[in-house]
């Protein structure tokens, strides 16, 4: 196959996780633990290839990403230290509000020490991306930095560039962002990463258990601690807006009914300098079962943050790549909803798992209400049928326009393949995103 070539912003603990992993699964023979693919439509987690690397420290600015990994204030737990060169270097980027000012006052070695070079222009960003031949732009910025991800975002859009956006600054989950990206013919995964095994991920499906074994939630809350300079940079609350929203979203959007807001309280707590890269997570939920009855739960979960991120940035890339060479252009709303918290439409996790498998495998085909939102010619035909005949043609393949590949039964007994399996089970059951 040929390689993926990524550019990323922001050459921190979550970059480090990710190159670090492209290269310990490089070897066919390596375990595939912890991997929730290790081919998604062709590509191995090898494929990717880091073409473009931008950063504001100055222990990374100027250095080959592989040793920029390893640069202070990184602290994430190295698994993969022999990183072989790749050649790309680190650009300085732009600062815009990716720095807070608070980050001052902690030591050198715990924060971001912004490197005395000029920054680079958009049309500079737009030449680096262009030259690298970078097809898909990574979004690792720090939480809070509004405007710089909206530059970035911006540069991807004009140099041709598919984003997966790993951060809770609203891009995917903006229709007049995504509408961009669509109308540009480029794909976009976001908003805000749903980690491997994190906070969010054990949270949600808390709830989801809650709600279909008929548990009454009263009031929860999920607190969260950590060393690395995410936990340092969100000190300053301020910048915690969209990430606290993303979160709370994330866990409300599968309760069986909406909290309110004083019964429900998610986000980051402090940060423990030692700790470093480990996630230490509180969960507590009290409800009422039978007759009634109070009854209370209360989980810890500790993990380190970068690789849990990495875990599904590593499938997002590869599934990204998919659209590109589909031709799909706009939100990939499975795959957003499955690895982000704070996706343009929410799904439980096991709903978007089966959309996500369907979307790998080539059979999910998101409805389009008319033939002018459609984003490749097989969605313009569809478009030209209603949602409900969309529906008959994604259940039983019956009227099939010329062009569009749909799931061939009718009876999920008889599916080929568990994700077209899940996918005619749910259109007979007459579940969104079939919905008008």
């Amino acid at each position: 196959m040929k390689k993926i070539k990524v550019a990323i912003v922001g050459v921190g603990n979550c970059c480090s996780s990710l190159i670090q992993g492209i290269h310990y699964y490089q070897t066919e023979s390596r375990d595939s633990i912890g991997l929730l693919h290790r081919d998604i439509g062709g590509y191995k987690p090898y494929d990717i290839k880091v073409v473009a690397a931008f950063d504001i420290d100055r222990r990374k600015v100027g250095k080959d990403v592989a040793a920029a990994i390893f640069e202070k204030p990184n602290c994430t737990k190295v698994f993969c230290g022999d990183v072989p060169p790749t050649g790309t270097i680190v650009q300085m980027g732009r600062v815009l509000d990716g720095y807070s000012e608070h980050m001052g006052n902690y030591r050198t070695e715990s924060t971001f020490v912004v490197a005395d070079q000029r920054e680079p222009s958009k049309e500079q960003v737009f030449r680096t991306l262009k030259e690298s031949g970078a097809e898909i732009l990574l979004n690792y910025m720090p939480v809070g930095s509004e405007q710089a991800t909206r530059f970035y975002a911006e540069c991807a859009l004009e140099a041709g560039l598919g984003l997966i956006n790993n951060m809770p600054v609203f891009i995917a989950s903006d229709p007049v962002w995504a509408g961009r990206f669509k109308e540009r013919g480029l794909p976009i995964i976001g908003d805000d990463i749903k980690s491997q095994l994190g906070a969010t991920i054990v949270h949600r499906t808390l709830v989801d258990l809650f709600k279909k074994r008929g548990v009454k939630l009263n009031r929860t809350y999920q607190l969260n601690t950590g060393g690395n300079t995410d936990f340092l940079n969100m000190l300053n609350r301020t910048r915690l807006l969209t990430k606290k929203r993303s979160k709370t979203e994330a866990v409300q959007s599968v309760a069986s009914q909406r909290l309110d807001d004083e019964n429900i309280h998610i986000g980051p707590s402090d940060y423990v300098p030692w700790q470093k890269d480990n996630k230490v997570c509180f969960i507590r939920m009290e409800g009422l079962i039978f007759g009634g009855v109070p009854m209370e739960l209360e989980l810890r979960l500790s993990v380190e943050d970068s690789p849990n991120s990495a875990g599904i940035v590593i499938d997002a890339i590869r599934c990204c790549k998919l659209a590109l060479d589909r031709g799909e252009a706009g939100v990939l709303f499975p795959v957003a909803a499955y690895f982000m918290k704070h996706p343009p439409r929410q799904y439980t996790d096991d709903e978007a798992f089966h959309m996500t498998e369907a979307f790998i495998q080539g059979r999910y085909v998101h409805p389009v209400r008319n033939s002018s939102e459609a984003s490749t010619p097989a969605e313009a035909i569809l478009g030209s049928h209603s949602v409900a005949e969309q529906r008959d043609i994604a259940s039983t393949g019956m009227n099939t326009p010329k062009g569009v590949d749909r799931p061939r039964t009718l009876e999920k007994e008889t599916a080929e393949t568990e994700g077209e399996a899940y996918l005619t089970e749910r259109v007979n059951r007459d579940l969104s995103p079939w919905k008008t």
